[in-house]
């Protein structure tokens, strides 16, 4: 019980250190005109939203920075650099939050204003630094492949698991970005499955990778504090893609990634909206499944309003992650 008393003390100071440093956060970002622009394939209702404060991801990676830098410094200054496993998500969220810094600058300032980063550029990216991630969890960490939910030994991969992994971690990116479009939404879900992990993590005496879960879970607490609707600041890809990646690497680091779909399920059903409109739309020659995609932009045409879509969207989540933890142990 000592660990898990630890993770939530943690998670309690990383909230603090979040919420005390939003307000200043976010005049700095709006001194430098750092705001929102709203893409015209959007609902017409998110037009309200037009200049809010964006980047936000940034002040919720500071805290998990700085908490884990200090939670780890016998090992990041004594002979075990390499050695730190905690580096990995750490790294995993620093990469995949300066690709979003790009792609919501290049949005906002860039010469594709209004739209960001071009997709295959930002694929590109997403994918090298997977593959580098992935080899290094392979080869360096030597973490288990995969825990089959009934038995106690890891399954052995292989070669297969560096393509795999790469697959899970840009995956699992570009899902949370999808997620990220509703006020909250992406905070709440990305909160319930870090707390999933982070108490797997616990279970299997991974300790310092539940600290670490456990201080995502208390900043990004901070952060919905002033992102909840109506929204005072966004994440925008800055903080989505790098949440969404370093899940990733949470799930493979924890080997227990196979069920990663339901404990991870609306962001899941987010990518999977988006890959059935796209197919469908091109195999019918324009037609359509979802009034518009990812799909809660679906439920907002069918007049649910945000608040609805995001308590709904997060029961489902919650339901998801704990069946999802349940099945992970199952005997």
């Amino acid at each position: 019980m000592r660990g898990f008393s630890l993770a939530i003390a943690i998670s309690g100071i990383s909230f603090l250190l979040s919420t005390i440093w939003g307000d200043p956060f976010i005049k700095l970002l709006t001194r430098f005109n750092i705001g929102k622009l709203i893409r015209d394939d959007q609902p017409s209702t998110h037009k309200t939203k037009e200049n809010t404060p964006t980047m936000g991801g940034f002040m919720f990676l500071a805290p998990i920075t700085l908490l884990t830098v200090i939670l780890n410094a016998v090992s990041l200054f004594g002979s075990r650099l390499l050695g730190s496993s905690i580096l990995v998500p750490l790294a995993a969220l620093w990469c995949y939050a300066i690709i979003g810094a790009l792609d919501d600058w290049e949005g906002i300032r860039g010469s594709r204003k209004g739209l960001g980063m071009r997709a295959r550029t930002k694929f590109i990216l997403q994918f090298i630094v997977a593959i580098g991630l992935a080899y290094f969890l392979k080869n360096v960490l030597h973490v288990p492949h995969l825990f089959w939910p009934s038995s106690d030994l890891p399954l052995d991969l292989g070669w297969l698991y560096i393509p795999l992994a790469a697959v899970i971690i840009v995956g699992m990116s570009n899902a949370m970005n999808f997620t990220d479009g509703i006020d909250g939404l992406a905070s709440m879900i990305s909160m319930t499955a870090f707390g999933i992990y982070g108490i797997i993590a616990l279970m299997q005496g991974q300790m310092y990778l539940g600290r670490f879960c456990f201080s995502v879970v208390g900043s990004l607490a901070g952060f919905l504090w002033f992102n909840v609707n109506p929204a005072r600041l966004f994440m925008g890809d800055t903080g989505s893609l790098a949440l969404g990646g370093t899940l990733g690497v949470v799930a493979l680091m924890s080997g227990r990634w196979l069920f990663l779909p339901l404990i991870a399920i609306i962001p899941m059903a987010e990518l999977l909206s988006v890959i059935i409109q796209v197919t469908y739309f091109k195999i019918t020659g324009g037609r359509r499944v979802f009034k518009r995609t990812p799909i809660h932009h679906h439920f907002e045409e069918i007049m649910w309003t945000e608040s609805q879509i995001l308590i709904r969207f997060w029961i489902i989540e919650l339901v998801g992650a704990m069946l999802g933890l349940s099945l992970t142990f199952i005997r």
